[in-house]
């Protein structure tokens, strides 16, 4: 097995009313103001508690929003050699 890294950044223009939240383990989510937060992984992910088990959306609407606010992307591969 060989070891692949991936780089993703996102560009995106989101509501006013979205802030940074810092989990207790010291990463970063997005706090969304209906009370849920959300992080991006290779998909959005989305929970009512930082602390607790995240889950993908089974709403195909809410992806396709948060999936439009994406203005630009940009991808990098590169295989770890030692």
């Amino acid at each position: 097995m060989k070891k692949l890294n991936i780089t993703i950044q996102l560009e995106m223009s989101v509501p006013d009313d979205w802030a940074l939240a810092t989990t207790s383990e010291g990463g970063q989510v997005l706090q969304l103001p209906n009370g849920q937060y959300m992080d991006m992984a290779i998909e959005p992910l989305f929970s009512n508690d930082p602390e607790e088990t995240w889950s993908s959306t089974g709403d195909e609407d809410v992806l396709n929003d948060v999936m439009d606010m994406i203005e630009s992307e940009d991808v990098a591969y590169q295989f770890v050699t030692h």
